[in-house]
């Protein structure tokens, strides 16, 4: 890989309430709102050469990838390890709720329920940008979650993990080279070794 477009996927029926959906299972789609900006989307990176094209599991980001690209003949390839962060027993609750407990516990400690900790989850995301640093076509366009999308700007910017990010916009392409790219996994990867909240 040589260079890598990162966008979060559209408007959710889930996200434009406020919701939480961390099962991939659930098939939460995209609404009118979270269509266009896909095909805004697909505006965008239309003078991009795309070689390859990453998502996670959930129907959200395959949605907004699938109209992003239409008319265009780009294989897909579906990465797990890029999904969205498991909430537990905050499923399909208020988004409020689980950020005001992620904010009051440590990111090695797992949301109650079966959720993931936010260790875990940068874990599984470093996971997916090595395979993807690794994958021989030189241009890829990466639709996934705001979270995944953020951790890496982030790195590439010199901040570590927060227990409160930055929004990431719906379906806004982010451009990358493997480097860059390659810089963030790095600083991930050394967070991971001690994690802690940054101020």
């Amino acid at each position: 890989m040589e260079r890598v477009v990162l966008a979060r996927h559209g408007e959710s029926e889930l996200s434009v309430v406020g919701r939480t959906n961390g099962d991939p299972s659930l098939a939460v789609g995209l609404t009118e709102t979270g269509r266009e900006e896909a095909r805004q989307l697909g505006r965008d990176v239309a003078g991009d050469a795309i070689d390859l094209c990453v998502t996670s599991k959930f129907l959200r980001a395959q949605q907004t990838a699938e109209l992003a690209l239409a008319g265009r003949e780009v294989p897909r390839l579906v990465l797990a390890e890029l999904n969205d962060i498991r909430f537990g027993e905050f499923e399909g609750r208020p988004l409020t709720e689980y950020r005001a407990w992620a904010h009051s516990h440590g990111p090695d400690e797992p949301a109650p329920g079966g959720g993931d900790s936010r260790v875990q989850t940068v874990a599984r995301y470093v996971a997916a940008y090595g395979r993807i640093l690794a994958r021989p076509e030189p241009s890829v366009l990466v639709v996934a979650h705001g979270l995944p999308v953020r951790y890496v700007l982030d790195a590439v910017d010199g901040r570590h993990p927060a227990a409160a990010v930055a929004h990431v916009p719906y379906a806004e392409p982010f451009r990358l080279s493997a480097a860059e790219l390659e810089v963030a996994v790095t600083r991930l990867e050394a967070w991971l070794l001690a994690p802690a909240w940054s101020s």
